[in-house]
């Protein structure tokens, strides 16, 4: 009875307004169907970690240290990147390339939409972030959850928790962020053009060198890089070799939910309120939401310098496609297209530029840690 007492005095306001963020993630995991699978065990983890003298985290109880699980489970599938890499095996499983190999030239706009990346790494340093943590945090404008991590831990930030809530928290948001931005710089006309598409039937040939060859070349440019466009590319030659179908399922479905689910709750373990809360915190969501809007801004402005000599002109929208948020932004450019014209589809063009963006993110991240690691 005692030490619930004790328990009760020792709660700091830091960690119930962490157990109100919590509450928030896991609210908009539930009700708004925001990246559940992470959002809610981020939620939960944060909550878990905030409680006084949590068995969860490492504690020290007279002089004798007890690893909690959840640092446990960081140093084990985190700290080593181990994680992050396994979730890239499935992702890798889950993407069709055939849009973006029907139409190559797709890939520019993936390369644009990382404009943000490198600008608000400027912007941080200017603001006072040590060089590393600048770089780690303007990452998260690649809208792509694994690749922050991967930078953010490889770099040692020491903003990895407020950087991977950021990263997630704006993948899930693309459908509330990109929108406003996307018809705040396209005219009604612009977003009127239409894109026929010809659907071309890749070689099943083609689909398994593409992982093969784009590794070799990302390697040669980005040594850093090998391991994350190595698992991605990875777990697309096992969807599109044809002779592992089962293994495929497997990483799309029961890998990628599984290491999501260890994922989301192990992270929490960098959201203790005295890590947490802080303005540098507040400073990173912001620079996380510059960055990207601004890779947003980067992809549009691409596609309308196109359209400047191109005779066949391109929807801009499909330039904000071409961040890594696989296939939300794809969806939401779609949805836009829809909402201006009913019969304009501009789905398969927007996937592949979707696509394209993953690729990029991981190169973009690679180069951060060529340059800074």
């Amino acid at each position: 009875m005692f030490s619930v007492f004790e328990n009760v005095l020792n709660l700091e306001w830091q960690q119930i307004v962490m157990w109100v963020i919590g509450g928030i993630l896991i609210f908009l995991a539930i009700k708004k169907d925001m990246e559940p699978a992470l959002l809610l065990p981020m939620g939960f983890g944060a909550i878990l970690v905030n409680l006084p003298k949590s068995g969860a985290v490492t504690q020290v109880y007279d002089g004798v240290k007890e690893i909690g699980i959840i640092d446990f489970l960081f140093d084990s599938g985190i700290s080593n990147e181990l994680f992050p890499l396994l979730l890239f095996i499935g992702i890798g499983a889950m993407i069709d390339f055939e849009p973006l190999l029907s139409n190559p030239k797709l890939m520019l706009f993936g390369a644009a939409a990382q404009f943000g990346i490198f600008f608000t790494l400027s912007i941080a340093a200017l603001l006072g972030f040590d060089i590393k943590d600048a770089a780690s945090i303007a990452i998260i404008g690649a809208a792509d959850g694994p690749t922050s991590i991967f930078v953010a831990n490889f770099l040692k930030s020491d903003y990895l928790g407020p950087i991977i809530v950021a990263a997630y928290s704006y993948m899930a948001l693309v459908p509330i962020v990109q929108p406003p931005v996307i018809r705040l710089i396209t005219t009604k006309k612009e977003r009127l053009i239409r894109m026929n598409y010809a659907e071309k039937k890749v070689p099943k040939l083609t689909k398994i060198l593409f992982p093969i060859v784009v590794t070799i070349v990302a390697g040669i440019i980005s040594p850093r890089s090998v391991s994350l466009i190595g698992f991605l590319m990875f777990g697309n030659l096992v969807r599109e070799c044809g002779v592992l179908n089962s293994l495929s399922e497997t990483a799309q479905k029961v890998l990628a939910n599984l290491i999501t689910l260890f994922l989301g709750i192990t992270v929490a373990s960098k959201m203790t309120a005295d890590a947490f809360l802080n303005p540098q915190t507040l400073m990173i969501l912001g620079l996380g939401l510059f960055a990207f809007v601004f890779d947003t801004v980067g992809g549009v402005l691409f596609a309308k310098i196109i359209n400047i000599f191109a005779k066949n002109k391109i929807n801009p929208m499909i330039g904000a496609a071409g961040i890594s948020a696989f296939p939300m932004s794809a969806r939401v450019v779609h949805k836009m297209g829809l909402q201006e014209d009913s019969s304009n589809f501009l789905l398969m063009h927007a996937v592949g530029a979707n696509v394209s963006g993953q690729i990029a993110s991981v190169v973009a991240g690679g180069l951060i840690l060529t340059f800074f690691g």
